[in-house]
């Protein structure tokens, strides 16, 4: 597996704006393809909508000018999300000709590269589950099929609940990959405890991912990685930058092939968006974009990226006006309302003896991330799609969204602390861009 890194910049304090982050990624890539001796078909493999900050949006565009004819195919890496319809396109990936986008169905569009062993997984996975977990990517991505001299993967480093970090080969093996392949994973970081692998970017779930790499790269097209990490701008920064107060900025951009560029982007991901605080938080209020979030299994970041800083007893408000449903995947939909999100000891003791999740594992392993432990109360405020009735069957608590939004008028919040009509609040404007945690928990 060929190994170097282009580009690694990046700082708590950068600003990276577009014109320097053009230059660095069009050097970058045309490097890349000169060390590579392509002179062949290229795809890209950028994030869907529900990682429009990324700014992959704005680096497909440019690869798409650079590459021109050689751009034969740009893969969304849906795994189980809907797939983007035009406008999203439009919206996210500009001037990219649509012609190029495919929709990956993690269903029936995977190939299997080969097996890891089960007493492997087991052994790093410290003995939380023991099964082999397949190599899966989208069929079009196999050397022999697709015909790829290069793979592009975009995307943005931040912390996630299954791996630890977002990214790098999570991106081949979750993001192009099959049903079995993302059921295993999302089900053994699951097992062995979210709190012990978000922000870090070394996991059992990431060793998967490596090894699958390691043992199977030779099947796919070499892979540029191009990683990003992104923050919010401080009041003083904004005020410099003639910006709003918490508006985002790109702190970081690595590229490269090989670890090395993702060990770099986690290493910034975690001073940027690591928000370790020294009390806890009796009540939170998180807003979910409506471009962004329409279900459950996408809106419940609000859930595992603040779940480390809530108190005992504490309330998680989350306000949902776009939601419209609980899965992406219609069945996936369909276990969470049979089963709702409960602890995972609960969820564990069902997979022991249920079939139904045995062989959904992944909804499995979402439906423990989206619970509370019993700790504290998760209160869902929807708009008109989702009734009180069904927010209640799944185990959370309903909020009127008019109500709280008349409450907490959350558009004059500020992220972070904030006082309403003498309540003190932690306010969440978007729970996609980091993670916070108390000192006692992280």
């Amino acid at each position: 597996m060929f190994e170097k890194t282009y580009v690694a910049i990046g700082g708590a304090d950068k600003d990276l704006q577009n014109k320097e982050l053009e230059e660095l990624f069009s050097s970058a890539l045309s490097n890349a393809l000169a060390d590579i001796k392509n002179s062949g078909n290229v795809i890209i493999l950028p994030p869907d909508i529900t990682r429009f900050h990324s700014r992959a949006g704005f680096f497909t565009e440019i690869a798409s000018r650079i590459l021109d004819d050689k751009l034969k195919a740009v893969l969304p890496a849906l795994g189980t999300h809907m797939a983007m319809d035009k406008t999203e396109i439009s919206r996210m990936f500009g001037s990219t000709p649509i012609e190029k986008f495919l929709v990956h169905d993690w269903r029936n569009d995977v190939t299997e590269l080969g097996r890891i062993e089960d007493n492997w997984v087991e052994k790093v996975c410290q003995g939380a589950v023991r099964y082999d977990w397949p190599v899966q990517v989208n069929k079009i991505l196999r050397k022999d099929t697709g015909n790829f001299s290069l793979a592009l993967s975009i995307g943005q480093v931040v912390p996630h609940e299954v791996a630890g970090m977002a990214n790098h080969a999570k991106n081949l093996f979750v993001g192009t990959g099959g049903k079995e392949a993302i059921d295993k994973s999302h089900f053994a970081g699951a097992a062995f405890g979210m709190e012990k692998i978000m922000g870090r970017a070394d996991t059992p779930v990431r060793a998967l991912f490596d090894e699958g790499l390691r043992r199977f790269s030779k099947e796919l097209p070499p892979v540029l990685w191009v990683l990003t990490v992104i923050g919010a701008r401080s009041e003083s920064e904004a005020k410099a930058a003639g910006k709003e107060r918490g508006s985002l900025v790109v702190r970081g951009l690595f590229i490269g092939f090989g670890r090395e560029c993702f060990e770099k982007a986690s290493a910034l991901s975690r001073e940027v968006n690591v928000n370790i605080m020294d009390e806890p938080v009796n009540k939170a209020v998180v807003y979910l974009e409506p471009e962004e979030y329409r279900t459950t299994w996408l809106g419940n970041k609000a859930v595992y990226r603040t779940r480390m800083v809530i108190a005992d007893g504490g309330e998680l408000i989350i306000l949902a006006p776009a939601l419209d449903r609980f899965g992406e995947d219609l069945s996936i939909d369909a276990l969470i309302r049979k089963y709702g999100y409960r602890p995972a000891k609960e969820i564990l003791a069902k997979v022991s003896t249920d079939t139904e999740l045995q062989g959904n594992l992944s909804a499995a392993a979402h439906l423990i991330h989206g619970s509370s432990e019993n700790r504290f109360t998760i209160r869902y405020c929807p708009g008109g799609k989702v009734s009180r009735k069904e927010i209640e069957s799944v185990g959370f608590e309903w909020g009127d969204l008019n109500e709280a939004k008349e409450k907490y008028q959350f558009e004059s919040l500020i992220s972070g602390w904030n006082n309403v009509n003498g309540e003190r609040i932690f306010y969440v404007p978007n729970p996609a861009l980091g993670l916070w945690a108390h000192k006692d928990r992280f």
